[in-house]
């Protein structure tokens, strides 16, 4: 999910649109207490009061359906999304990059294809992954939410594979690094990535920062019994136009997310992932149902425990697992039990939530749409991408 917002645009404000708070907010962490304080003294920026003042999706009330995220080979069960910034290749600028979790036969974890999609709703297929001609044992492909475009047109996507679609056959997986054209050129696997399961990124030039999270360590051993082994992992790359990305520094820079594994979901975890205007990363924590916050995240040395802070739990919030940060700076996460899109600010007030189509076990991934304003969606159940507007 590359979705960094740019800045906020100074907007009216709405005054009856003033944000619920969730009952157990980030106002309650003695940590961020100072910002509260900050706020009354009427020192924060006109874009980040706005943000407590003016839901971005608050105005959209309309889904339309774009397009089937079914290739040719029947993959099903679209989960990540991101929307391409440039044209290179075969990716267009404005088109949609949409990943297959499930194969033809809705196993889990075997899902081999990223469909692109354009504005106007044509389907064609950017990529088909064979497991076989990936470097190392990796047990197969299947691609996950973590979706994002880095420079020079390179596509890195998330693989937790299973052979069977089950959660005791799921390996470690890697993040999978494509070129414009849809060919693999690299995978990053090993060390501290263990079952990536969503990613956002950030471009500096030539220099990406990838923040991803891991839903695998000790889960598949613990079974359905929670344990506290999630992680987000920082991991810096440099792209050149003639290269493929080279890692230059990884980094766990949170732990402790609670993860377990699923029969209908296979895996339940920390999933969607944004970096906020000040550099905090906020975490959708499924499991906890909770936006968990770690401050600092692209320069952090150590890693914060205790799954980070907490934003917003409970309240409109239910099951989150894709998140984007909207243009105020305000956090966007679907729901997976009601399928429901929820808006919280960084300080954890919310807003009331808008309904989606998809219902309960449809959301998945999510982004901001670009030009037309609104969030690209996944809906699984139909296996679809969709436009809240």
């Amino acid at each position: 999910m590359s979705d960094i917002a740019p800045g906020s645009a100074t907007l009216p404000v709405d005054r009856s649109r003033i944000p619920r708070l969730s009952p157990t907010s980030i106002f309650r962490t003695p940590l961020l207490a100072g910002l509260i304080a900050v706020l009354a003294g009427a020192l924060l920026s006109p874009a980040s009061a706005l943000a407590f003042d003016h839901s971005f999706i608050g105005g959209f009330n309309s889904v339309t359906p774009i397009a089937s995220t079914v290739p040719e080979n029947g993959d099903l069960n679209p989960y990540g999304i991101v929307t391409v910034p440039s044209s290179l290749g075969s990716l267009a600028a404005g088109d949609l990059l949409i990943s297959n979790f499930n194969d033809a036969k809705n196993l889990q974890g075997t899902g081999t294809t990223i469909v692109q999609v354009s504005p106007g709703g044509k389907q064609s297929l950017f990529a088909q992954i064979n497991p076989a001609t990936l470097p190392g044992h990796q047990g197969g492909v299947g691609l996950t939410t973590a979706l994002a475009i880095l420079p020079h047109g390179y596509v890195v996507v998330g693989s937790l594979p299973t052979s069977n679609g089950s959660a005791s056959t799921a390996k470690a997986g890697s993040l999978i690094v494509l070129n414009s054209t849809g060919h693999v050129v690299e995978t990053l696997a090993g060390g501290p990535i263990n079952g990536p399961w969503d990613l956002t990124a950030v471009g500096f030039g030539d220099n990406t920062t990838l923040f991803v999270t891991n839903v695998l360590n000790g889960t598949v051993a613990s079974g359905e019994t929670p344990t506290d082994g999630g992680t987000v992992v920082r991991i810096g790359l440099t792209t050149t136009a003639f290269h493929p990305p080279v890692v230059t520094s990884e980094q766990v820079i949170g732990t402790g997310f609670p993860e377990r594994t699923d029969e209908a979901a296979l895996v339940i975890g920390p999933t969607g992932v944004g970096l906020g205007d000040e550099g905090t990363l906020f975490v959708a924590d499924t499991l906890g149902n909770r936006i968990a916050a770690i401050p600092n995240a692209l320069f952090r040395q150590a890693p914060l425990g205790g799954g980070g802070i907490t934003v917003a739990k409970n309240g409109f919030l239910n099951n989150p697992l894709g998140l984007t940060i909207a243009p105020n700076g305000d956090i966007v996460t679907a729901n997976a039990d009601d399928g429901n899109i929820v808006e919280t600010t960084p300080f954890g007030a919310e807003f009331q939530p808008v309904e989606t189509s998809a219902g309960a076990g449809g959301l998945f991934g999510l982004t901001v749409s670009t030009p037309r304003p609104g969030i690209d969606f996944v809906n699984d159940t139909e296996n679809t991408v969709e436009l809240l507007h």
